[in-house]
């Protein structure tokens, strides 16, 4: 059975790679100037696979000697070049083309364009598919049909491959295998029937994503222990199926203030619904809110270890979700474990690109090349198909 090679660029805890080994992938490389997230990284793929590097000096030449990879051997580059110049969290009049933390997409197709892989994955925030008029997406386009590929680019909604938190990203897929249908199609579906059935195939809620693990209040919890309740959902199921112990499930002490305005919230309540002699002088939308059971999360971001950064209070219980619970919001299995402080993990995760997301797109790789090796195979090989994932994440 062929083996498939990935590399992962600006890998952070490994999100990307999670998904891609999930879906059968074999992971070479790591690469991040991000210490904490290496760590992680190494944790859950190995110290063999891992390099802390600034990319802004590694060469591709140095790299490919590294790893032993002639140009266009490797079978898929993956990665998320940060980019907070494009993010919507930027006030407008301070985004410009030219910003020194936009400079590294152009870093990862200098990688491409001397590594050669087949197939090349590039994940970024929604506003860079049509920021600055769509200048970045048309250089992207240009280099990359100079160097052999093909290129499309869509905005993918999270829920629609099984997460369970409303996050949209922009997934940049180029291939030079003459393929031209580019994205998976979606696996679950937003419901539209109040039936108290429902399906596997509806989008994920925080209920069937996190309403297993047990109740805590804020400063609560140790690490690891016992799951405590047996699985209710099928995503509760695909979550544990790997794992014999619940790492991260630790609540977060909370000062004074932030207890009582959590305490005084319901389920999908935020600050604007507190009592005025409770309400901040100032806040983010969202700040303070508590999740829906019912309903998917919200985006979530590296500053999810704070009430008053986002909608990052816990339905019911006074505090703040844990490691463990965003981790399950962000698709992460649990036996992925997270390295460092508590905070650094938080980044960690909210930085993340939700690994169900990258299986689903590793997934119609896989098929690509899969097709393309039977094409080259002697025909006494052909029809074996493409690798099975022993580990499979998409719920079905």
């Amino acid at each position: 059975m062929k083996t498939y090679t990935a590399v992962d660029l600006f890998c952070g805890c490994g999100g990307m790679s999670w998904g891609a080994m999930q879906a059968g992938f074999q992971i070479l490389a790591g690469l991040d100037s991000d210490k904490h997230a290496l760590a992680t990284y190494q944790r859950n793929f190995g110290e063999q696979i891992r390099r802390l590097e600034d990319i802004t000096i590694i060469s591709p030449v140095q790299l490919a000697d590294d790893l032993k990879l002639q140009p266009g051997t490797l079978d898929m580059l993956i990665g998320g070049p940060p980019c907070q110049g494009f993010s919507k969290n930027v006030p407008r009049k301070q985004r410009f083309f030219e910003d020194p933390r936009n400079q590294l997409v152009s870093r990862f197709l200098e990688f491409v364009e001397y590594l050669q892989p087949k197939v090349v994955v590039m994940e970024n925030v929604a506003e860079m598919k049509n920021g600055f008029d769509g200048a970045y997406t048309n250089e992207m386009r240009e280099r990359l049909e100079r160097a052999g590929y093909a290129m499309d680019v869509q905005v993918l909604f999270a829920p629609d491959f099984g997460v369970p938190q409303r996050r949209r990203r922009a997934f940049f897929i180029a291939n030079r295998l003459g393929e031209s249908n580019f994205f998976p199609a979606p696996t679950h579906f937003l419901s539209q029937s109040d039936s108290l059935f429902s399906s596997d195939a509806n989008f994920v809620t925080v209920r069937e994503a996190i309403g297993d693990l047990p109740s805590l209040q804020h400063g609560e919890g140790t690490t690891p222990i016992d799951y405590g309740h047996s699985a209710q959902s099928a995503y509760q199921r695909l979550m544990r199926q790997n794992s014999v112990v619940l790492h991260d499930h630790v609540a977060r002490g909370l000062q004074e203030t932030q207890v009582k305005r959590l305490s005084a919230l319901k389920a999908g309540q935020g600050a604007k619904d507190l009592p005025k002699e409770l309400q901040p002088k100032s806040h983010f939308s969202g700040a303070y809110g508590r999740l829906e059971w019912t309903a998917t999360a919200p985006t979530l971001t590296r500053w999810l270890f704070h009430p008053g950064s986002g909608r990052f209070g816990h339905p019911t219980d006074t505090r703040v979700i844990t490691i463990r619970e965003a981790a399950r919001l962000q698709s992460f299995s649990d036996d992925f474990v997270f390295t460092g402080s508590y905070i650094q993990k938080s980044h960690q995760v909210g930085n993340a690109v939700p690994p169900l997301v990258m299986q689903a797109i590793a997934t119609r790789v896989l098929s690509w090349l899969g097709a393309a090796s039977d094409q080259e195979m002697p025909q006494r090989l052909h029809g074996l198909g493409s690798p099975q994932n022993e580990r499979h994440l998409v719920a079905k």
